[in-house]
């Protein structure tokens, strides 16, 4: 029979040793990246063939490291030292809030002091720039929460049949109530350093994107070389198209930020990314005020003068955009120069937010 003491001292001992042998294994990676860089979708593999959003990522910043984030869609690629990494979300806005949630609950990241640069390509509204161009974004708007009656019963007098939530009619006044997830305003002395660090950024054109935009004679900003501007961005999962539709987005952004956003950009993921930041921050979990949206443009929103949306949508090929490459690189070149300064400024970026005022 053992006695109580012998017992107590034999539970002191293996629990001694058990604490020896735990300090003796490797410490488990700590990962505190300087810059997470969000894409959307990848048409085939990382590396070596036709690229999407990730591609020129990971071939020319040496993103060859593979990180897995059980509970991400896709792993992440990153640096050797992961002080710069790119993560993959998957298209439309629940992918990319579930990604991004994902990422930033692992316990392996500290993510405090991380900046987040959203790289994307976008529709863009041919009022306000030319394909293949890049747009900062202070503003991102919700364009999914919504009232919608179709438009052939709609009263003659709405100009469309998207309505706020808990209004009777389109733009009704006072403005609806704004919802968690809505409305996003990004820290505009970091937008606007980021726009001055790259409005002169080179971008690629072409004989191609020439004769697209010859299409829009007149109207002068969407006959413009590709260029580098601050401009607001919709998000919605659905892909729109048509004149029609270009008015309901600039009036939506209107109205929801008492008309200071500027409607450039059309894409999906941007509300659902600011979101889970939004609340990865209430939990200590990473700082808001660090995350950039750059989008580019593939594709004009809506058709050029004389022609209909299904005309317009239905000219471009399917699976791709006429500015798809274009505007892959505008995304890329532009927002490296963002995540190279970053990098090389760490002394000073990661205590104070660039721009910061």
């Amino acid at each position: 029979m053992i006695s109580l003491p012998r017992l107590r001292r034999g539970r002191l001992l293996g629990g001694l040793l058990a604490l020896i042998s735990l300090a003796a294994l490797p410490a488990a990676e700590v990962f505190r990246p300087k810059v997470v860089i969000v894409t959307m979708f990848e048409i085939g593999e990382p590396k070596g063939d036709r690229p999407g959003e990730l591609q020129f990522w990971v071939e020319r910043e040496g993103l060859d490291r593979v990180i897995t984030v059980p509970a991400a869609p896709h792993p992440l690629h990153a640096n050797a030292d992961a002080s710069v990494v790119a993560l993959l979300t998957g298209v439309g806005n629940t992918n990319a809030a579930a990604a991004v949630m994902a990422l930033g609950l692992d316990p392996r990241f500290d993510l405090r002091r991380t900046y987040w640069v959203v790289a994307g390509i976008a529709g863009v509204d041919p009022a306000d720039a030319s394909l293949g161009s890049a747009a900062w974004a202070r503003y991102v708007v919700e364009g999914d929460l919504a009232h919608e009656f179709d438009a052939r019963e709609i009263p003659a007098d709405w100009p469309t049949g998207y309505v706020p939530l808990g209004k009777r009619r389109p733009y009704e006044l006072p403005r609806a109530t704004t919802r968690p997830g809505q409305v996003f305003t990004l820290d505009s002395g970091l937008v606007e350093w980021a726009h001055a660090l790259t409005q002169d950024t080179e971008l690629p054109d072409s004989e191609g994107l020439r004769s697209l935009r010859s299409r829009y004679d007149g109207i002068p900003a969407a006959t413009r070389a590709p260029f580098v501007l601050i401009g607001d961005a919709m998000a919605s999962s659905t892909f729109w198209h048509g004149s029609r539709m270009n008015t309901w987005a600039n009036e939506w952004m209107r109205y929801y930020t008492d008309g200071k956003a500027n409607y450039v950009m059309t894409a999906m993921e941007d509300t659902g990314t600011l979101r889970a930041l939004e609340l990865l921050g209430q939990a200590g979990r990473c700082d808001p005020r660090r995350a950039l949206v750059l989008r580019t443009a593939s594709n004009y929103d809506s058709p050029w003068p004389g022609a209909s949306a299904v005309e317009s949508l239905n000219s471009e090929t399917p699976g791709t955009f006429s500015g798809l490459i274009p505007s892959l690189e505008a995304a890329y070149r532009v927002g490296s120069r963002v995540v190279r300064e970053l990098v090389a400024g760490w002394e000073r970026y990661e205590a104070t937010v660039p721009g910061s005022r």
